[in-house]
């Protein structure tokens, strides 16, 4: 069971519930990723609401490592959620406000 209160969310992935976490590990992959300098600037870069697919597998790619799975982009970009590409950015945007606040999802 996810622990919003360590940074955990669950979402539906292939059918199945997982647990992602963006860890200090995680962020440090995001950073590097996507060239940010630091947490505030790797907020600022999310902020803006406009991600792309590329970004999305990322991210989820990013908690799901976080969260102890063993899996890469590539398997990352071919699972599934309800929703489509929709359900991913949800899955992405719960992920980010549980790990850098902004309310419950």
């Amino acid at each position: 069971m996810a622990n919003r209160h360590r940074g955990e969310i669950e979402a539906m992935l292939d059918g199945r519930p997982r647990t992602l976490c963006l860890t200090l590990g995680a962020l440090a992959e995001l950073e590097g990723a996507f060239g940010a300098e630091d947490l505030p600037a790797l907020a600022a870069r999310f902020s803006g609401g406009r991600l792309s697919a590329t970004d999305l597998v990322r991210i989820i790619g990013a908690g799901l490592r976080g969260a102890g799975e063993d899996i890469d982009d590539a398997a990352v970009a071919a699972l599934r959620a309800d929703g489509g590409a929709g359900g991913f950015a949800r899955i992405a945007a719960d992920l980010l406000t549980a790990t850098f606040g902004g309310g419950e999802a």
